[in-house]
């Protein structure tokens, strides 16, 4: 993966298709889908082994106890979304 910074990250969400309800602090792009927020890496691989119809993954906001976020462990949601903005629970965590 090639992180590439950018001034406006809001026109990246925008483009990719990212509902403006569900937007976290990172964007990724990985093999055609997008990665928002703080994803776990097992669920990336499982996104991509299994290939849904979907546009991506989504953590909204920064609960602890997600990749990269300290303090104790909330449970937290990740979800697929697609274009029209439609969410379903891909994992609890």
């Amino acid at each position: 993966m090639t992180p590439v910074d950018v001034d406006d990250l809001d026109a990246v969400k925008r483009k990719y298709g990212v509902p403006g309800a569900l937007e976290a602090c990172h964007t990724a792009l990985v093999e055609g889908y997008v990665i928002e927020g703080h994803v776990p890496a097992d669920l990336i691989d499982r996104l991509l082994r299994e290939r849904p119809r979907v546009t991506g993954l989504v953590v909204p906001g920064m609960p602890a106890g997600s990749p990269g976020m300290d303090g104790p462990p909330e449970p937290y949601q990740v979800l697929a979304f697609d274009r029209s903005g439609r969410t379903t629970v891909f994992a609890s965590r």
